[in-house]
């Protein structure tokens, strides 16, 4: 029993470094980020901290808005499919 939750716990591990963690510096003002709630708009493109442009769904930043909009620098996750994992605040 003790070795299968080892298993298990090595296996997660060996996922989540298959998971691609990109930055991005976010300034997004809240009358743009209307364009993305009113459907006008459904993904967002950014430039990485390493120079890369990604696109990513707009709905992913619902967790993220503050009143004033979207700033800041964030890392956003994607799985070993390019799916989306999570996106985090790691700076201003």
């Amino acid at each position: 029993m003790m070795a299968r939750a080892f298993d298990d716990d090595f296996l997660a591990l060996v996922r989540e470094s298959m998971y691609q963690r990109l930055h991005v510096v976010l300034k997004i003002p809240t009358y743009q980020l209307l364009c993305y709630y009113e459907g006008e708009v459904d993904t967002v493109a950014a430039r990485t901290t390493d120079g890369r442009i990604i696109h990513f769904p707009a709905n992913v930043l619902r967790s993220v808005v503050k009143d004033h909009g979207v700033y800041g620098t964030f890392e956003l996750v994607f799985d070993e499919n390019y799916k989306f994992v999570s996106i985090r605040r790691i700076g201003d």
